[in-house]
């Protein structure tokens, strides 16, 4: 399996396979989003480490399970989903992400981890003969 225009993934996995996989990637991406928003302050930085750690590995992992850039980036815009809803003021005016360089670095670093993932150049594989 190669990673490869996002026109042929498209084609390989089909177009319902596709939409089936981008809905349960950015429910997964939303999930962690609001995981790893709630516990990035925890133990500074190690937690903020943490969660772009994961946040960047979820990406990864949906790329190569499979070996689409267009399941990877819907994971990726359901963190930055879920990152931005938390980053607002509430009803009540409290937030979630705090100002500060912990909420600063959490709020540009996950956007900043995703479009390196899925920038980064597909593994090819030689052909057995």
């Amino acid at each position: 399996m190669r990673a490869g225009n996002d026109a042929h993934d498209a084609d390989r996995l089909g177009l319902t396979a596709t939409l089936i996989a981008s809905a349960f990637a950015v429910l997964i991406g939303a999930g962690v989003g609001v995981i790893t928003t709630f516990t990035h302050r925890q133990l500074p930085p190690l937690g903020l480490i943490a969660g772009l750690l994961i946040v960047g590995a979820l990406i990864a992992g949906f790329r190569l399970v499979f070996g689409s850039r267009i399941i990877a980036g819907a994971a990726g815009l359901g963190v930055l989903i879920a990152v931005a809803v938390l980053a607002l003021p509430g009803a009540g005016g409290s937030v979630v992400v705090a100002d500060g360089v912990l909420g600063y670095v959490w709020v540009l670093g996950t956007p900043l981890i995703a479009v390196a993932v899925l920038a980064w150049p597909g593994i090819r594989r030689r052909a057995s003969t």
